[in-house]
Parts: C-alpha cells; structure tokens; sequence
C-alpha cells in the first residue's frame, strides 16, 4: 500500500484518541506513571526548556504515546500482512498464500506462535525478557540465527502450533487462539502485555534490533488492559464482506510510504505542535540532486555521510537510501548484498523531536534494506544486523556540541537533560557541526509557542530575531553541520518558509548570515508550485558551507505566474515542471518561460533584506516606478504603524452590544481590525475594553470595580504578556490590565490613513478620528500641519494598482492554501503582509491630485448609511427603507467601481509608465459593473479564445464581457478601446493591469449584510432588561414564554416578518432557532469536553493562587494554558468565548431544566452579573424541586459560582442579614445535605452521553 485510505485513517485516529484519554487516565491513577512523567515535567521546567503547564504538558505527552501505541501495531501487522514473519500476533490477512509454510503431512499452511512460553518478569512489561525454553544460538556476523540476547520467540516451523487454512483471515484466528493460550499460560498479564511479546519478537530479530529501543513509550507508559484488548480488535475487525480485514496492510513492494501519512495526520494536536507536514518525493529527489549528486562526484562514497535533521517520517532518507545503493552498486557490484547495505545505512542520519517519526523512519529503513537484501523475512538466518543511525531530540537544543558554555564553571543544564522517550546519548556526536557532506531537509515553518522554548533557540542561534519562524534556526544549523572547507564544503538543500525573505525577522538571516557565512549556490522560488499540504509559500535553497571562494552569482529561479489549477498529479504540474526541466546550474544560459525566469543572478542581489523573486519584467517595472522622480513616503509621513497592540485580544475585545450587559467596565471604543478596511471605507464590527481615561493616561483599576471584576480572572495571562520580549509585570511604567503596547502619539491627532495589514490586495481608507487601530491596522500619520486634502491626496496613490504591484513585489506572500480553503491558483487570491516597514520606501509622485480620492472618500461614506449594516442603529426598518437602500447601494458602488478605474490610469501617468493620457475627463462618466473594466474586457476575450482559465468573474459575481457596452459615450469607448489595445502590448502595463493589482471590489452579498443586521436587531431587543428582570430578581425564561412576552412589540414582529421574508411564522419556533447559537450552558460540564475540563481545572488552580496573593501571600503562578476549539463540545460556545473563556455571549443556557409541560429549552441573560446567575440557579432548584440526577448539575452551577459570590459579594447586605455569598453557601449546602449529594461529586458530574437520557436542554 502506498497511501492511507481516507476510511483506515480516519479509524486510527480514533483508536489515537481512545488510547490517549486512556493513557491520561494511566498516569493520573497509577502512581509509578504519574510520579515519573511529573518529575520530567518539573525537571525541564526548572531548566527552562518548557514553560508548559502541567496538564497541557502531559496531553501533548499522552498523544505522542497514543501515537506509538498505534504505530507500534500498525508496524506488527505489516510485517504479518507482508510476511515478513511466520508468527501471528495480532492478525493477518493473508494475502500469498505461499508465503506461509506448507505442512508436508497435512498440506495445510502452519504458523509456530510460539506458545511455549515462561511467565514474564514484569508484570508492567518492559523491554528484553526471554520467554522462550530455548532458542538458537547468536550470530552477530552477517547470517547465522537469530537470538541477540532481546528475548522473544524464534521461528521454528518444524513444531507443532496451531495450523491454518489458506482462506483469507483464518491468520487472525490463529494470533487470536495464540493470545489466548499465552494468557491462560499467564494468567496474571493481559493483552498488553501480549502486544509488548510482539513488539519484543520484532526488535529481537536481527534485521529490526533498531526498533522499538527502550525509550519507546511502548515499554513504561502503560495503556490499561481494556484498552489493549480494544486496540488489538480493532486491528483484527472485518471488512464488510466479513472475508478481508478491515484494516489491510499489505505491500507486494514493501511500500512504507504510507507511514508518512499516518505521521502527518494521526494526530491532530501533534500534527499542530511540530508542524508536521510530509516533503513530497518529486521535491525530495530534485533538492537531492541539487546536493547529494554533486557531493558524490566531490567526496565519493567511502566515509560518505548525509544527516536530515528534521527527518520527519524518513522521505529525505529514504531517498537518499535508494541513490547510495544505486552508487555502491555501480561502485562494488560484487560486494554482499547485506554488506552493501549496511554501508548505504552508515552513511544516513536523521533526527526528529518527534519520536513517532523516528520511529516511522527506522521501519521503514529496515523494510528497505530487507528488499534491498532480496531477503523477505525478519527472522530467517541470513538476515542482516542492521544498524541505523536515527535519533529522537531536539536538534535546536543538541546541535553543535549539544550545549551552551555560560561560564567556565558553570554549563549549561540543557546539554546533557533528555526526555524518557529521547535516545540522542545512543548516537553521541550525530549533531555535532562540520562533519556532513550533504545535509537536507524540510524544517517546520512555524514559531516556536512555548516561551521556554523560544529563549532556550534565541539563546543559541544568534541570528534568531523579532518574532522569528523556526526556518531561521535551523537554516543556520542545517549549514553548521555540513563540512566547512573553502575547496571542498559540505552540500546543503533544504525547502522552507519563504517568510523570512520579506518579514523583519529574516533581515539579520540574510544581511549576516546568509551574506557572509555560507555559499548560496540556488534560491528557487517555488512559491507558485503546487506542493501539497504546504500552504506557506516556500523556497528551496542549496548551497555550500563556506565563507571564501564563492562565485559572484547564484543560479536564480524567479516566478512569475503560479499553477493555473491545482494539478492531478504535483509532480507534473505546469510551474514545477518549469522548474525542474530549467533550472540547471550556474553559467548555464536564462531561461523564460510562462511560469518562471531563470538565471544567474549578482549575489550582491541577495545581500540585502528583502529579497524579491519576481521573474517576468517584474523588476524591470520596479525600477521605473523607484527611479521616477519622487519623494519617499517615510519622508513624507510622520509616524507609520501600529497604534495599539493589547498583547492578549480575547481579554478586551468585544462585540458593540456587550455595553449593553456589562455597563460596569465603563467606556468601549471602536478598535479598527485590518479586515474592516475595504474600499475606502472602515466596516467596524469589534469594540475594545478601554483602560484608558481622556487623556489616554490608565486609569486606577483600585477605582474601577468594574474593570477589576472584568480583568481580574486573566490577570495571570496579562501580566505575563510581553513587550519586546520582556513580561508587563517587569515593566513598572506598565500596568497589567493596559494594552501590551500604545502608541498614544498616533492618537493625538484625528485624521489617518489606515490600511489592512494582510490582505489580497492594498486596502487603505480615511480616518477622521475617535477610533483605535490594532496592529492588523496600522497607520500612516502625516505632519500635524498636513490638511485633510494633504492626506486624500495620499489615500489616492496607496488605493491605486501601481501601488498595489510595488507592495506585493517587497511585502511577503502568505501562500497559496489557506485553512479550509483550498488551492488558490489564482494570484488575485493569495494574501499579502503589507507593513508600515516597507511602506515607508514607497516612491511618492510629486504632482498627485486628490479629486478623486476625495470622491471615492465621500462615497464610501455615503455607502456606509446606505449599507445593511447600519440598519442596527436606526430606528425599526421597514420594507420601503430597505428597498431603496439596496437601489442606492448598487448605485453608488458602481460609481466607485468606474472612479477607481480612472484614478489608476492617471496613475500611470505620473509614473511615466504611459507617456499618453488614458484618463476621462467629461462629465457623463458611465458607472461601471464589475467585469466592465478595460483589463476584465481583455480577459474576457482571453477566454472566449480559450488562452486562459480564470475564476474572476465567477468569484466576484460578475459577468464577462468581449464587447463594450452600448450605452457608453464614444470617446469613453475610444479611450476604453486605447487601453485594451495598451494592456497587449505595453511591456510593462500588463503586469498591473492584471486581476491580481486591480481592486476586486469584493463584498458580502447585499442580502446577507442585510439579514444580519436585522437579526442583531432582534437579539438587542430581545437583551431587553424588562424580559430578563422582574423587579430585582433574575428571571430564567424558556422560548415559549419568551415568545409570548414579545408578541405584543408590533416592531419586533415587523423586523421577524422582514427577516424571514414572510408573514406567516411560528413565533416560538423561530425564537429558537435566533437563540440557539447565542447562549453559552451554564456549567463548565456542558461546555466544554473533557480536555477542556482539564484546562479549566488549571485556570482554577490560577484564580485560587490569585486569591491567595491578594490576601498578602506569596506565592508563584504559573500561565494557565488557553482553550482551543476542540476544547468546547459546541462550536457557538467556542465563537462567544474564545481562547481565554471570556464570556461574551447574550444568553446563558440552562439544558435539562424545561418546565413541565413546556419542552422549549430555558435561558437567562449574560449580563446578570455572579449574585444574579447564582440566584437564578436557585429559584430553578426550588421552583423546579426537581429529583437529585437533575438537582445535582444545578448545584454544580452555583458551586462554580461560590469563589466568585465571596470575591465580589462577600460584604454585608441587609437584604440577606449577611453576605449574598454566606447565603447562597448556606443554601447549597443545605440542598446538598438534603439530595445526599457531596462537593466531590458536583466536579465529578458530567452530562450523560449522547443518546442517553432526557434529550431536551440547550
């Protein structure tokens, strides 16, 4: 098998899961587990290499165990499936039926299990017992039998043992009656321990001594007996004939690759946390022979030595495998064929932080040597002792010598600590620098989480900077491993994150190191490929690690157009064919085709940040528009950037109507986000918790309950945000509920320009004051005696398409997959980082006119009172309103659309990339629809003659057109004509008058915007405190009584009828279907599943320390971890409240607490405040008196509540002769003396499973 089908992948990740809450449970309640795995988390905390939590710890732990548990069978049952041994352990489907032995006697196939066995030693299993009475003696040398001293049964065909028929299957009935006879032999083991015999068996053998080391979680992280047994049926189910297995793992190749997609995508959290991502082989064989070729020619194979340090699943390896035994075999064709082998296999390396993937490479170094030996099972004689070099680490931490000196007597802790599960002291020296004459790989793209993590890299790769990705450590490692030699230099070939050519961070990697430390010999730009699951655009990089005796120029691939369409087949998509077939090498002639430009390149070009690989004339049309006689924007502008970043949004963000129901928390502002500035305009839709009074000074949070009480449970994660890599809480002008930083100067003054920081094209608008802009908005501030005219003029320039193609060819690419959305092969999709850093070299025109700027200004404004959006803050819309509403917004987003067009050619102008003018100057301009531009036109009849595919018209609803419009003036249509004909044949105006530098104009469908704002409209009025209030008492209400509070507002019914474009509803039926999204349960038990629940459990243990450090004790806090979607059982809980559970939502959820009679579910308002949520849960026990199952979890509620009633309402109320918070105790402990419930039973309480119980509730 050479993929994972989607079906059997889909089942392993469930056994993964299962294993993993069982492996949970292990370490929590057998204490051998627990104790060891908690002194390694304390360990590597106090040395700083984690700054984890304890329980976020040990859940990425336990999936890495979960992990090699199921690998560990699936490893089994290849080796059953293909053969490769005589023994059944788990099962076998069978496939050859001559690969079994044949009993002469019987004519039936036999298979030895082996059950003559002796009680092993340790009931927790473990690694190297011997079970068998005897076993043949050992042969360390080539052939010979096999017993390396490991234990575990050996082949013996002659004996007895259960017999098979060939039939498909009957294997597993044959492992199944093995498992049980070895049990009843062992009565006090389970089948844990039977998988452990197997996996013993498979590393005693002399080919697979490699696998399984004593490292592995399989030996000391037990999974309980009930899980074993699961685990091992699943392995053994039928396929739906009832005949096949329904887990198959055959191979008449021995094919491993398919272990690469269970690497990737076993686990979901693993796959996030290292970033797994799989090379695919045709970019692994081109990099190899960009490296591993060349090194060849220059070294030879005797002493040869090749390392991936980031081996993942082995691809690098693997390939490496098959040309160096191709090499030895043209080398020494007479030479042993194991003898060979193992050679090829002396001169791989690899290490991997994941000890699944090293696990995963080493099998499938070991499959392939075995068919490179011509040898088809692991336990016959002349099987080779294999010996492979792949080790589990972090390659970051061991790299070089494997520590950092700090002083002459004191060194540095990290280097000789190791996790249970790494094994780098098995491989001493395999990181150590300048010893490699290849080194290759794919390294992870992302940056680093853990903040220990992140200083321990900082600390050792000095050219890591800002908020680096780890492409930047290890493109410095990968070069430090090769051999450094001015004559003859280690080859290094590497794919990675294209992310630092263009982000700040990369300016010291290419300006110091890549510059003056290393040989780059080939930058490929492969950006515009197709490579599967790699959605960061990448570039591939060889090169030689040497300082002196380097060439002037460097073999460049520079793109210019990506794939048209994802390709069937990546290996032959269009731009990689383009790359492969061109590239060549240094002094070979350019190449330009449709997809690429290749040449040589002056190295001097690659000196300095940022890079651009723009083939095409791109550069060309870069220096006319840089050369133009100009002014540069950063000397124009005063200040560019970011104005407010709070360091932790979830904590301040906020929907508008949370004034509504937290009035406490004082003042909300409007906080710009980068994805609300289109088209000149600024749609607002998130509001901030402002700490700030008038002034912009903080105010004193001791003075502001209402602040405290918002703030004070993520004060923790607050003051341990950082600002310029130093925490707030060390800062002592800071206070921790600020913004992490504010930049009050770009406040003082009204007017800005603000533009979208990641975008698919350059979206700047106008700012008159009163707003708060978040860094994925910055701002451009003029001179404080710039006049508004001054910044339209500007505005003008920056929304035009020159603009837009000078960005994208300095700003970063972000790629071309996003999450969830597929290939984007069209370049008009792919998003850009556009930052205030590169703006700042923008070339200014000296004579730039603001008139049309200031008419697209004027218009957008106009839009916004017309837009849907705004009917939430108008009194209650009616049907006339909205009609007309639609008519002037299409009317007015047509003028924009034909006014944008003619500022983008007067642009032209002023940058003498047109010598003629192309504007249209009378006073009957036509409005125009999108697909009427001139360069639509022309791409219209592109693909009317089917020389172009494009999504444009069908993304962006429009309709091409090859003919102008008969409606249009003539001269328009002359003019419209001059630069259709200009686009063809200009050499430069064709590379922005594309679809990928013209606005698209892109926007919800009117209809949506407007079914939004009506139903916002409702849900504010349905907050009405009247429904959720009655006299002083919170009112808990279901949907039916709801229903018939709001019957009588004639204008709520107007806006229900509008919204559902109908008269004739069920009032209580769509009152459920409004609220079904907008509440969150009550209790943490229906929120949040149960990896969510541990993460709640460590904030509690956070608010407890907190409690106890405001009552004047000292104590230490560590971060609790923050909530991920998968954390919450729905995913409108995870919308409302996000990764620091800040609730946000409108109603609060009360499931299985419907009145008798009355099944519609039950709610009450978020903006009751701790008291009143408490009391409602009250008057539910005793209103409802319902029996203790459903007593409990309401008791459960006001139990979660009781910390914060004595925080917040602990102080004397003559209304309750106490404290609201001693009664509310009083009154649970009453109720849970009286249902004979305890405390510790309230935390143990969860929902019943689905399908069991009442099905009613939330």
């Amino acid at each position: 098998m050479s993929v994972v089908s989607a079906e059997m992948l889909k089942d392993l990740q469930r056994q993964a899961r299962l294993l993993e809450a069982d492996l949970r449970a292990q370490a929590e309640e057998r204490e051998e587990i627990g104790e060891r795995l908690r002194e390694m988390h304390a360990k590597a905390t106090s040395i700083g290499r984690t700054a984890e939590t304890w329980n976020s710890w040990l859940t990425a732990q336990a999936a890495q165990a979960a992990s090699s548990w199921v690998l560990a069978c699936v490893f089994v049952r290849f080796c059953e499936d293909n053969d490769l041994t005589a023994h059944r352990w788990i099962a076998s489907a069978d496939y050859d039926s001559d690969a079994s032995t044949t009993d002469n006697a019987t004519g039936r196939h036999t298979i030895d299990n082996g059950t003559d066995w002796h009680t092993t030693n340790n009931e927790a299993g473990g690694p190297a017992t011997d079970h068998r009475v005897s076993g043949p003696a050992t042969d360390n040398g080539i052939g010979g039998a096999t017993n390396n001293g490991m234990g575990g049964p050996t082949t013996d065909n002659e004996v007895g043992g259960p017999t098979i028929d060939t039939a498909s299957g009957r294997a597993t009935t044959a492992a199944a009656d093995a498992e049980e006879a070895w049990i009843a032999a062992n009565p006090r083991l389970s089948s844990r321990e039977w998988l452990r015999e197997a996996f013993r068996w498979l590393r005693s053998t002399r080919a697979g001594h490699g696998l399984f080391p004593d490292t592995d979680f399989v030996w000391w992280w037990d999974i309980s007996a009930d899980a074993a047994d699961a685990l091992i049926a699943n392995f053994r189910r039928r396929d739906p004939s009832g005949i096949g297995l329904a887990l198959p793992f055959h191979s008449p190749t021995l094919d491993t690759r398919f272990l690469g997609d269970l690497y990737q995508d076993l686990s979901e959290d693993i796959r996030k946390r290292y970033a797994l991502l799989q090379t695919p082989e045709f970019v692994e064989e081109f990099i190899l022979d960009l490296t591993l070729t060349p090194a060849l020619d220059d070294f030879g194979l005797e002493g040869f030595k090749l390392i991936d340090p980031t081996c993942g699943s082995g691809h690098f390896l693997l390939g490496a495998f098959g040309r160096l035994l191709d090499a030895w075999t043209e080398h020494a064709p007479g030479l042993d064929p194991r003898v060979r082998v193992q050679k090829v296999l002396d001169s791989i390396h690899g290490v991997d932080i994941n000890p699944a993937a090293t696990a995963i490479t080493k099998f499938r170094l070991t499959a392939a040597a075995l068919k490179a030996c011509e040898i088809t099972s692991l336990d016959v004689p002349e099987a080779p002792a294999l010996q492979l070099r792949i080790g589990t680490g972090d390659s970051l931490i061991y790299g070089g010598d494997g520590g950092r000196q700090l002083t002459l007597d004191d060194a540095d802790p990290l280097s000789d600590h190791q996790y249970a599960w790494e094994d780098l002291h098995h491989y001493l020296g395999i990181l150590h620098y300048n010893q490699y004459q290849v080194v290759v790989g794919n390294p992870p793209y992302i940056t680093v989480k853990d903040k220990a993590l992140n200083i321990v890299y900082r600390d050792r790769y000095a050219y890591c900077a800002g908020k680096y990705a780890l492409s930047v450590p290890f493109a410095e490692l990968f070069f430090r491993l090769a051999i450094q030699d001015d004559r003859r230099p280690g080859y290094v070939g590497q794919i990675t994150s294209n992310s630092f050519m263009k982000r700040e961070f990369g300016r010291k990697l290419i300006e110091e190191f890549l510059r003056n430390k290393v040989d780059l010999t080939h930058v490929v730009d492969t950006s515009g490929a197709f490579i599967p699951g790699h959605g960061t655009p990448t570039v591939i990089l060889a090169g030689k690690n040497r300082d002196r005796n380097r060439l002037s120029t460097v073999r460049g691939v520079l793109g210019v157009r990506g794939e048209p369409s994802q390709p069937t087949e990546p290996a032959k998509g269009l731009v990689w064919r383009s790359i492969v077939e061109n590239t060549g090498n240094l002094g070979d002639p350019p190449v330009e085709t449709e997809f690429v430009s290749i040449r040589d390149l002056q190295r001097t070009q690659l000196e300095s940040y940022p890079w651009s690989l723009s083939g095409g004339g791109a550069s060309a049309l870069m220096t006319q528009v840089n050369t133009r006689e100009s002014t540069l924007l950063g000397d124009t502008a005063q200040a560019t950037g970011f104005v407010a970043i709070t360091a932790e949004d979830d904590a301040f963000f906020a929907p508008q109507d949370l004034a509504g129901r937290h009035r406490e928390v004082g003042q909300l502002r409007p906080m710009v986000e980068g994805d609300q500035v289109r088209n000149y305009a600024i749609e607002l839709s998130t509001w901030t918790i402002w700490p700030y009074d008038d002034c912009l000074n903080p105010k004193d949070i001791a003075q502001n309950a209402g602040l405290e009480k918002w703030f004070w449970p993520n004060r923790r994660i607050l003051q341990r945000r950082k600002r310029f890599g130093r925490p707030v809480e060390e800062i002592h002008t800071l206070r921790w509920y600020e913004f992490g930083e504010l930049y009050r100067e770009k406040l003082t003054t009204p007017l800005s320009l603000t533009f979208a920081f990641v975008a698919t094209h350059n979206q700047f608008a106008l700012d008159r004051g009163g707003k708060v802009f978040k860094q994925s908005a910055p701002v451009i501030k003029l001179p404080d005696r710039a006049t508004e005219d001054d910044y339209l003029r500007l505005l003008g320039v920056l929304n035009s398409s020159t603009a837009c193609f000078w960005l994208k060819q300095v700003c970063h690419d972000k790629g071309s997959q996003g999450v969830n959305e597929g290939f984007k092969s069209q370049a008009w999709e792919r998003f850009y980082e556009f930052t205030g850093t590169k703006l700042q070299d923008f070339p200014l025109p000296t004579n730039a006119s603001s008139t049309r700027a200031r008419l697209l200004d004027s218009l957008a404004q106009a839009l916004a009172l017309v837009a849907s959006y705004d009917i939430s803050t108008r009194m209650a819309p009616t049907l006339v309103w909205l009609t007309e509403a639609h008519r002037r917004y299409i009317d007015i987003r047509a003028q924009m659309i034909s006014i944008q067009e003619e500022l983008d050619w007067e642009i032209y102008q002023l940058y003498a990339i047109l010598n003629e003018e192309l504007t249209y100057n009378g006073d009957d301009l036509p409005k125009l629809n999108l697909g009427e531009r001139a360069f639509e036109i022309a791409l219209a009849r592109k693909m009317a003659a089917e020389e172009v595919e494009t999504q444009w018209f069908k993304r962006h609803g429009s309709v091409p057109i090859t003919e102008l419009p008969a409606h249009w003036p003539q001269v328009y249509k002359d003019i419209v004509n001059r630069r259709i004909e200009m686009i063809g044949s200009h050499p430069l105006l064709h590379l922005i008058e594309r679809a990928e530098c013209k606005r698209r104009w892109a926007a919800e469908p009117y209809e949506k915007k407007q079914a939004e704002a009506l139903r916002s409209w409702m849900l504010d009025r349905l907050e009405g405190e009247h429904l959720w209030i009655d006299g002083e008492d919170p009112r808990t209400v279901s949907v039916a009584q709801l229903a018939d509070l709001v019957r009588t507002d004639a204008d709520f019914r107007q806006v229900m009828e509008l919204y559902l474009n109908r008269p004739d509803y069920d009032m209580t039926a769509e009152l459920g279907k409004l609220l079904k999204d907008e509440h969150v349960p009550y209790l943490a038990a229906y929120r949040y599943k149960d990896s969510g629940l541990l993460k709640r459990k460590d904030w509690e243990g956070v608010w407890d320390l907190q409690r106890r450090e405001d009552a004047g004790e000292k104590v230490t806090i560590n971060v609790p971890p923050k909530y991920a979607s998968a954390d919450f059982k729905n995913a409108s809980y995870w919308k409302h409240r996000g990764k620091l559970d800040v609730p946000k939502e409108r109603f609060i959820g009360y499931p299985n607490a419907e009145r008798d009679g009355d099944p519609t579910p039950v709610y009450g308002w978020a903006g009751w405040d701790h008291l009143a949520q408490a009391r409602a849960l009250a008057d539910l026990l005793v209103d409802r008196a319902y029996e203790t199952d459903r007593a409990t979890p309401l008791l459960a509620g006001i139990a979660e509540l009781e910390p914060w009633l004595h925080q917040w309402h602990g102080e004397y109320d003559a209304k309750y002769s106490g404290s609201p918070a001693a009664y509310l105790t009083d009154f649970l402990n009453t109720e849970l003396q009286r249902h004979g419930v305890t405390r510790e039973q309230l935390k143990a309480w969860r929902p019943p499973a689905a399908g069991r119980g009442r099905k009613k509730g939330a």
